[in-house]
């Protein structure tokens, strides 16, 4: 936690313990904190550079936490005053980029990045650097990163990005991936399926774009496109918005699709599992893959929803079941 404010586990672990005590000597830090004696004395060395512990008036073998209100608020303020540096200097070079942008010449819209390890460090610092929105197209082979290992979308989310997300259908016929979605959607990532997107593609704020290149069949074989504001970025946002219109929202929520709990009939949780991956558009048979029931069990739960709308055709019953706020829509 306090790694923020500069400090490391062992610092931090010194400094928690000195504050639970009213003083404590060396050797006693050393069995308490299971710490090398040589490590922990340069630890209390640093932490004694940066005023956050002293020596003992009473005991000098004994060291004593200074006040955290004192301590860690002066490092706090020292921080935050790196930070507004920071932004000072990114406003500054932010101005220089946006006066060179216009002199820019085709091979200067684009960065060729190459190799995997390359493309998915851009593909992190892409979601680490977004403000407001990620939008993405997600075919269903994986490519650098894959969804399960991308950490960077729940830090952004956390922040309070948005994510539009467009999902492949046959992502689905990967055991388990409902369940990812099912999180994903939990976090708060809007996300739409349809049967096969034309590229995979991500861009952030709306502003800067990746783009991979052929997939990878070595180390030297992957690679992508950072595409910078210009007419190449403008066709990738159109492409990504007709893609959007064009794909089915997916209705899950939480850890299964959202049932209104005022609805005068509802239905079961598999139920429910089942209606949100069958507007999702997928078949009875990967339906069934994932929810981990047989083809038989599928079709026999949707033509009993189907008896109980009254409806006679899959269309009919997605609709009925949003109307009878079964499976939420926003």
């Amino acid at each position: 936690m306090l790694d923020v404010l500069g400090l490391d586990d062992l610092e931090e672990r010194v400094y928690r313990r000195l504050v639970s005590v009213p003083s404590e000597s060396v050797g006693m830090l050393v069995s308490t904190l299971a710490a090398e004696t040589s490590a922990l004395m340069a630890a209390l060395e640093r932490l004694e550079d940066k005023g956050l512990v002293a020596r003992s008036m009473a005991a000098p073998e004994h060291f004593v936490a200074s006040p955290p209100a004192v301590a860690l608020g002066s490092l706090i303020v020292q921080r935050q005053e790196d930070v507004r540096r920071a932004q000072v200097e990114l406003a500054e070079l932010t101005e220089q980029y946006r006066g060179s942008a216009a002199e820019r010449t085709v091979n200067d819209v684009v960065d060729v990045v190459q190799g995997p390890q390359a493309v998915a460090q851009r593909f992190g610092q892409l979601q680490r650097g977004a403000r407001r929105q990620v939008q993405a197209l997600v075919k269903s082979q994986i490519a650098v990163v894959s969804p399960e290992d991308n950490d960077q979308e729940d830090v952004a989310l956390s922040r309070g990005v948005t994510y539009e997300v467009v999902l492949e259908r046959s992502a689905f016929d990967r055991p388990g991936f409902a369940d990812l979605v099912q999180e994903s959607v939990a976090a708060g990532e809007q996300l739409r399926v349809i049967g096969e997107v034309p590229l995979r593609m991500m861009v952030a704020d709306r502003h800067l774009g990746l783009l991979p290149l052929q997939e990878a069949t070595d180390d030297r074989g992957a690679g992508a496109l950072l595409v910078h504001p210009s007419g190449l970025l403008d066709a990738m946002l159109a492409l990504f918005d007709l893609v959007w219109v064009q794909a089915s929202p997916l209705v899950m929520s939480g850890s299964k699709p959202h049932i209104d709990d005022d609805a005068a009939d509802r239905i079961d949780d598999t139920d429910a599992r089942v209606l949100a991956l069958l507007l999702a558009g997928l078949t009875d048979h990967a339906i069934g893959s994932q929810l981990g029931v047989s083809l038989r069990t599928v079709q026999r739960r949707v033509h009993r929803l189907m008896d109980r709308t009254r409806t006679t055709t899959r269309f009919q019953l997605g609709h009925e079941a949003t109307r009878r706020g079964w499976l939420a829509t926003g």
